[in-house]
């Protein structure tokens, strides 16, 4: 029998409106083309490849309760893959699962249409699939909410740290238990499990804060276990494998498309496995997506606008989301001509920002500042970071948590 060759992908967030402006020809946010493109090029090559399977591994959308508008995009992409005949299975994520019980979760349309060759994993469980190269048996772990697993009494007077432990124990026993997922798993077929988590030894990306709520981390052995052959995960942004060299394949395919700047470096893209029993080769495909650019400059010479120029010049801003950080001193930042700045930058496809850190040797106790009269509430929060001498990196995650924060806000 043939490998399963297996399209895996994650972690599309339509409704992510950071860095855009609406189409006045479509009425619909800029950055929304991008995301759709996104998943039409990973459909085209499932179709063109001739995949026997889609995994989608969660967080279909930004919000637990999308625009009708996002919805119906996302939905034609799905009825592709549903005439295309290829089966696709569909796990809730954290931004797919409401926080109210009873409510449903943005995927749950596709399972109550009964749509063909749509698989959609509302809790944990198997799906027996054929495909056109033979049976595969999907194990789904969608994102656990504490209430579905822990009655309102039993949180009482327990730490997190303990809620967090008697969940782990209760994922063990789904997944392992008497009556567990691997316990209904045939012994010649390929078994595949797609979840949306945390797992231990994943490195996060910037999405970590933009995450909704505290999280468990699943312990990785839970995962790495010879009954499965591959793992496909969603929710971490940013691709890797955990473990490599060690069997099963435990992977997050990472998110298709850039959400700020704290993934200007990262690539984005998909997974595509070929899953056999007991063996199993995988390899990440980039796709070609919005560029995020930070052009940093110091300023201080007898021109400084012309180096701020000579700065962008050398950056490959044309269709990039882009921000300008200048740092200065007060007497060469009243030289700045901004409207040059600007016009240098107009064959990007947003401009973020552009920042003066303007330095001021007098003001030492508050640091490398401007003014702060005059900053954004972003702008402010970076110049009390670099006051504080805050690390880059917590740096960057405490700036993208205020730019969400905004955005939330303007929508």
């Amino acid at each position: 029998m043939p490998p399963i060759k297996v399209f895996h992908l994650a972690d599309v967030h339509l409704g992510v409106e950071n860095y855009g402006r609406l189409d006045p020809n479509t009425g619909l946010f800029g950055r929304l083309s991008d995301f759709l493109r996104s998943i039409d090029a990973v459909i085209d090559a499932a179709c063109e490849q001739e995949a026997d399977l889609v995994v989608f591994a969660g967080d279909a959308y930004k919000t637990r309760d999308p625009s009708p508008t996002y919805q119906r995009e996302f939905a034609r992409r799905i009825r592709r893959l549903s005439q295309a005949g290829l089966p696709t299975v569909l796990v809730a994520g954290n931004h797919d699962v409401p926080n109210a019980a009873g409510r449903a979760h943005t995927l749950e349309i596709f399972h109550t249409l009964d749509i063909e060759n749509v698989y959609v994993a509302r809790s944990p469980g198997i799906f027996d699939i054929q495909t056109a190269h033979g049976p595969v048996q999907v194990g789904t772990l969608p994102w656990i909410v504490r209430s579905s697993l822990l009655a309102r009494q039993e949180f009482k007077n327990k730490s997190l740290e303990e809620i967090n432990s008697e969940l782990i124990e209760r994922v063990e026993t789904i997944l392992n238990g008497e009556n567990g997922l691997t316990s209904r798993l045939q012994p010649d077929v390929p078994h595949i499990l797609a979840a949306h988590g945390t797992v231990h030894g994943a490195t996060y990306g910037s999405e970590r804060s933009v995450m909704l709520g505290q999280e468990m981390v699943l312990p990785l052995n839970l995962l790495k276990n010879p009954h499965w052959d591959y793992v496909a995960l969603g929710h971490i942004h940013r691709h890797q494998a955990i473990e490599d060299d060690r069997f099963p394949p435990v992977v997050y395919s990472g998110s298709i498309e850039r959400i700020d700047f704290g993934e200007e470096r990262e690539d984005k893209g998909y997974v595509v496995a070929e899953v056999e029993r007991g063996s199993t080769t995988w390899a990440f495909h980039k796709l070609d997506v919005r560029p995020f650019v930070t052009v940093r400059v110091t300023a201080d010479g007898q021109d400084p606008t012309e180096q701020i120029l000579n700065a962008i010049q050398r950056k490959p801003i044309e269709g990039a989301v882009v921000r300008v950080l200048i740092r200065t001193t007060p007497d060469r930042d009243l030289l700045i001509r901004e409207n040059e700045i600007r016009r240098a930058l107009q064959d990007a496809f947003y401009i973020s920002t552009i920042v003066h850190d303007v330095v001021r040797p007098d003001r030492i106790r508050l640091g490398d500042q401007t003014d702060i009269a005059a900053l954004t509430p972003v702008e402010a929060l970076e110049r009390y970071l670099q006051a504080k001498e805050t690390p880059p990196e917590r740096t960057a995650l405490l700036v993208h948590a205020a730019e969400s924060l905004l955005a939330s806000e303007r929508i």
